[in-house]
């Protein structure tokens, strides 16, 4: 301590660290140096973030209860593990569907009971968040809502998992402080997920950052999974990309999958179909392997 520093001491009476706010790391919460082994994440049985890969598959918008119940058997035959589908869809046009609301998450909840398969599905109002949490297993708060900060600190009342989207053109300094206000809120649940950025190809619907994966796994313990689907907009890409996300260090991916895409409402060019799936399923067990992970395949 220096001579100006005792003698204001001295002075005031209190020590020269009390008269200097501490420095604060950007990310306190998410950085190795806050828990330095990695996290693994529960979601219902299924774990996120250990050795077995986890993929969450269905379709974008919850359609009806046959539809859903039906697609959670034949993603559970494929392998998945988790079912997706939502109920309230962020539309960019407001005269696209929106989703059924209550009615789908009622329906997404049978097909979890009759399969044995948990669930996630997107929040976007703060005023559902009670909702969702009595009827899904994961919260999932979507790109368009990272920066929703009443939003994430909602989520982070809870203790329901968070599957937390990456924005548009956000950072990864800005992705990590998103997971901050979660996790400030006393829910440490959290997975990341890396689901594509505007770039500037018009080509595509967006441009699938896989350099995201290594980087983020290096500097926090949070699980990283990858959204190939809305990362790429085209189904054609979706088994390619999956593969190379599983290969780039992910621990896990969630995937549209339809019975038949072409009849989806939502997100038909990018939904690849269940048979497919089935497929991507078995590529993804030789791609685990050779990385020391594990995709369990049904018997």
């Amino acid at each position: 301590m220096s001579t100006h520093s005792n003698i204001a001491s001295i002075k005031t009476g209190r020590s020269a660290s009390a008269l200097t706010p501490p420095h604060k790391p950007d990310h306190p919460l998410t950085s190795r140096s806050y828990k330095a082994t990695q996290t693994v994440v529960d979601i219902n049985g299924v774990t996120v973030g250990g050795k077995d890969i986890a993929v969450m598959a269905g379709p974008c918008s919850i359609e009806s209860e046959e539809q859903i119940i039906r697609i959670a058997h034949e993603i559970k035959a494929a392998g998945a593990t988790i079912l997706r589908g939502g109920a309230f869809k962020p539309r960019t046009s407001p005269y696209d569907f929106q989703g059924l609301g209550e009615e789908g998450l009622e329906y997404l909840k049978a097909a979890s009971i009759e399969t044995g398969l948990p669930t996630i599905t997107e929040v976007i109002d703060i005023q559902d968040v009670e909702l969702i949490v009595e009827y899904a297993d994961c919260i999932q708060i979507g790109s368009r809502n990272m920066q929703n900060y009443p939003l994430l600190r909602e989520v982070g009342k809870t203790r329901k998992p968070v599957l937390l989207k990456r924005g548009l053109s956000a950072t990864y300094s800005e992705f990590l402080l998103a997971a901050e206000y979660i996790m400030a809120g006393g829910n440490e649940r959290v997975i990341l997920c890396e689901r594509g950025i505007r770039g500037i190809s018009t080509d595509l619907r967006f441009t699938l950052d896989l350099n995201a994966v290594p980087y983020l796994k290096e500097r926090t313990h949070l699980p990283v999974i990858v959204d190939p689907s809305h990362g790429t907009g085209a189904a054609s890409l979706v088994p390619a990309m999956s593969r190379a996300a599983i290969a780039c260090g992910a621990d896990g991916l969630i995937i549209e999958a339809h019975y038949s895409p072409t009849e989806s409402i939502s997100d038909a060019s990018q939904t690849i179909s269940t048979a497919t799936l089935a497929q991507v399923m078995k590529e993804l067990s030789k791609v685990a392997l050779a990385v020391g992970r594990r995709v369990t395949l049904p018997k």
